[in-house]
């Protein structure tokens, strides 16, 4: 039996996709902007990819990221998955905390592109590594956070020991 009501239930879920599907989608465009960023050849793409970055960074991912997981939190303590119950729930919140975190680290260096570039246009090779990095960040932040989808969908087998104790116990009460 789950601990909130169906429609609860289901509205925090609504919002837990929400924001997981719209960080996956941050984080795509923030690819793409990268991608433009250390590709193109005009200054002006350049240089608004660089500040688009730092934007969608602050404004989006970050509270996206923060808002999956909370509402990830909230939806394994009012359903009857649990937060320690399958190992699936514990590795999906682990992935989410550490991107979240990394995330929070990883703003830095789109700040110091972004200041760079409100500067001055980025001259071939400038801050190239730093450039090549974002990329590689971003698509790495998309990779992990498809897992963290696909462990959502597919829930695979394994109950901790916690929930196999929770499972006698629901067993125990039931009627026979």
């Amino acid at each position: 039996m789950s601990p909130f009501p169906p429609r609860l239930r289901k509205f925090t879920l609504t919002l837990h996709v929400t924001s997981s599907v719209g960080w996956v989608g941050a984080v795509a465009a923030f690819l793409a902007l990268a991608v433009a960023g250390l590709t193109s050849s005009s200054p002006e793409t350049v240089r608004g990819a660089y500040l688009a970055m730092d934007v969608v960074g602050w404004y989006v991912i970050v509270p996206f990221s923060v808002a999956c997981l909370l509402t990830g939190l909230v939806q394994s303590f009012g359903t009857v998955w649990g937060v320690l119950r399958h190992y699936w729930v514990i590795v999906k919140l682990l992935i989410t905390l550490v991107a979240t975190v990394l995330l929070l680290v990883h703003m830095r260096p789109v700040g110091h592109l972004a200041d760079a570039a409100a500067r001055a246009a980025l001259v071939d090779g400038e801050l190239a590594g730093m450039r090549v990095q974002l990329i590689a960040d971003a698509a790495a932040a998309l990779l992990v956070l498809l897992t963290a989808a696909a462990l959502s969908v597919f829930k695979p087998r394994g109950v901790t020991r916690r929930g196999r104790r929770r499972l006698r116990e629901q067993a125990s009460r039931q009627p026979r």
